[in-house]
C-alpha cells in the first residue's frame, strides 16, 4: 500500500488535486470533509459553543468566525477539539482500506499537525497569494479570515521541505491535471 498525502496552503487547489490524482486510483480521505460533517453534528456545535462561551445558534458558524478573528487563541482551542476526532477518522480510514494499493488523503495541515510518518508520499500543492485569495473570496470567504488562516499556516517554503513533489497550481485545470499524473505515473 502506497499513502500518498496531499497538502498546500488555505484555497491552493489540495480538493481538486486530491480529487483529479484519487479518481480511479484508490480511495481518498478529505480531513475537510470530515470537519464538514463535524459541524452538522448537533453534539459538536454544542461541544465548541461551551469551548469557545457562545450561544448555538442558526449563526453558528458566524460565530465562530467572530471568535477566532478577534482572539486568535480560539482558533487553537478549536483545533485542539478537531485535529483529535480527524485523526480517529483518518485511523478509521487507514484501517477499512488497508489492501488497497493506494490510499489518497487531503489534509490541509499535515506538516502542521506532525503527520508526515505517516505518509510514503507527500505532494504538495502551492499557488500564489492573490490566486489563492480570488478563489477563496469566490467560495464567500471573507479577506480578513483568509488572512488570519494563511498566517497560522507555515509558510510555503517551509512546508515544501517536507514534501516529495511540489504542484505549482496558478494555471489551468487541465495543467494542474498533467503535473499530477506525471507524479503519479512515477508510483505505477
Amino acid at each position: 500500500m502506497i499513502k500518498i498525502g496531499l497538502t498546500g496552503s488555505i484555497a491552493s487547489g489540495k480538493t481538486t488535486a486530491s480529487k483529479i490524482i484519487a479518481s480511479r486510483r484508490g480511495p481518498l480521505f478529505s480531513a475537510d470533509k470530515v470537519v464538514k460533517e463535524l459541524y452538522n453534528r448537533d453534539s459538536f456545535k454544542r461541544l465548541i459553543a461551551k469551548k469557545l462561551n457562545f450561544q448555538n445558534n442558526s449563526k453558528f458558524k458566524n460565530e465562530i468566525r467572530n471568535k477566532i478573528l478577534k482572539k486568535r487563541q480560539d482558533l487553537k482551542k478549536l483545533e485542539k477539539i478537531i485535529h483529535p476526532l480527524v485523526r480517529k477518522k483518518m485511523f478509521a480510514f487507514l484501517k477499512k482500506n488497508k489492501n488497497k494499493k493506494y490510499l489518497f488523503f487531503e489534509i490541509p495541515l499535515l506538516i502542521e499537525s506532525k503527520l508526515i510518518k505517516y505518509f510514503d508520499i507527500i505532494i504538495f500543492v502551492k499557488a500564489n497569494k492573490d490566486i489563492r485569495l480570488k478563489r477563496y473570496k469566490l467560495k464567500g470567504g471573507n479577506t480578513k479570515l483568509f488572512s488570519l488562516l494563511d498566517k497560522h499556516q507555515l509558510k510555503d517554503t517551509k512546508k515544501m521541505k517536507f514534501c516529495d513533489h511540489v504542484v505549482v497550481n496558478n494555471k489551468s485545470l487541465v495543467i494542474l491535471k498533467k503535473k499530477l499524473l506525471n507524479i503519479i505515473n512515477l508510483y505505477g
